[in-house]
């Protein structure tokens, strides 16, 4: 069996959890089958039964009157490139908008059953109005367009098959769930090394964000609750969306004492250190569709606060790996914070229920297992030449 994946993110373009999904798939499913990767850039990788290529518009085009429809036509254009080389494969499966108009058309061009997994919805982030302007009805639109047209819709986690069943003319037969993982072998707990703590100016005690600096994942509500949290709050915030709220967040971080920011992404060996040497681990998003980070911190052993929205719930479990509360409420932030570093114990026994958690729930073998039985299924309701609706 061969699957052609269709993504703007894989390595080293990644910029969220989408593109850790699709690095970590691709890795586990070229064990059992042919995996060709078609994403937006200059990669050009092959490597046994992977094979990883790039696309990217030569000149990008450029809206002189209206710049913020740039990203939108340059993906419409990428995804018409990746169209250009033929599609050979059993299954196309794409991820997020920026892929599923490819997706679409593959499926009429190609004859191929044709797969679209929802890592966030457009509909559910009216804030990319500022990133797109009015592209992003385009963008909604063409969400609609792959969802509604593909033969399978992926859910990263049950909360997300609820909001695309609301939000789209979708057969609930159609959509199967299968969360997101994690690298059981990289994601070990390892202390935070001094050379790490003197070049960032990392205290003894911290608590930890990581995430893009974005509307979507509140990071407002932490930075105000910092001022109630008696030790130092570490931010590992990058690749923000519009850089107006990434702007609007280091004025709020001014004069903050307790607050250390780190504008760059350490990767993920460096990243095991902080979780793991983290009092806790905060996730303040809004909206969040499944939440990998929450994933990461719970396998380096590191208790959670977390906000209960989308599919926080079905990894972090209250009481026992974490602290779930409101979003947008900074008060119950620094509460729960302060719980745990008030309670070590209770803290390293949570850490260590959440390593148990990921073991037995989450490990990306065990996704690429579900991932391939999906396609295969697939492929049993629609035989070569036989997709249409």
């Amino acid at each position: 069996m061969k699957v052609t994946f269709i993504t703007r993110e894989y390595p080293p373009n990644v910029y969220g959890g989408a593109g850790v999904h699709i690095r970590e798939l691709s890795r586990c499913l070229a064990k059992m089958m042919e995996v060709d990767v078609r994403c937006f850039g200059e990669q050009e990788i092959r490597d046994g039964s992977l094979s990883v290529t790039g696309y990217r518009p030569e000149p990008k085009l450029h809206c002189s009157d209206q710049p913020k429809f740039d990203s939108l036509f340059n993906t419409v254009l990428t995804d018409l490139l990746v169209l250009m080389d033929r599609i050979d494969a059993d299954v196309v499966h794409t991820h997020t908008w920026y892929a599923h108009l490819a997706g679409f058309l593959a499926r009429m061009l190609y004859n191929v059953p044709y797969v679209a997994t929802s890592h966030s919805l457009e509909p559910l982030r009216p804030w990319k109005f500022d990133q797109l302007a009015e592209g992003y009805n385009v963008s909604t639109w063409i969400e609609k367009i792959g969802l509604e047209n593909a033969d399978r819709v992926g859910a990263v986690s049950k909360m997300m098959k609820k909001d695309i069943l609301e939000n789209f003319s979708v057969d609930p037969g159609r959509i199967t769930v299968i969360h997101n993982g994690i690298d059981l072998e990289t994601w070990n707990p390892r202390p935070l090394s001094d050379e790490l703590r003197r070049r960032y100016g990392i205290a003894e005690d911290y608590v930890l964000f990581v995430g893009r600096p974005t509307a979507q994942k509140g990071m407002e509500y932490l930075i105000d609750a910092a001022d109630d949290i008696p030790v130092q709050v570490v931010l590992e915030a990058m690749g923000a969306d519009t850089k107006d709220y990434e702007n609007r967040m280091m004025e709020k971080v001014k004069g903050k004492k307790n607050i250390v920011w780190i504008h760059e992404n350490l990767g993920d060996v460096k990243n095991v250190e902080l979780y793991t040497s983290a009092r806790v681990f905060i996730c303040p998003s809004v909206y969040e569709p499944f939440g990998i980070i929450n994933l990461e911190a719970m396998a380096c052993e590191t208790p959670v606060v977390a906000t209960a929205v989308g599919g926080i719930p079905e990894v972090v479990v209250p009481e026992e790996t974490g602290i779930l509360v409101d979003p947008a409420d900074s008060g119950q932030i620094a509460a729960a914070v302060n719980r745990l570093l008030e309670n070590p114990e209770l803290a390293a026994e949570m850490g260590k229920r959440g390593r148990r958690r990921v073991e037995e729930r989450f490990s990306w073998d065990s996704i690429a297992a579900q991932t391939r039985d999906m396609y295969r299924r697939l492929r049993e309701e629609k035989p070569a030449g036989e997709t249409g609706s």
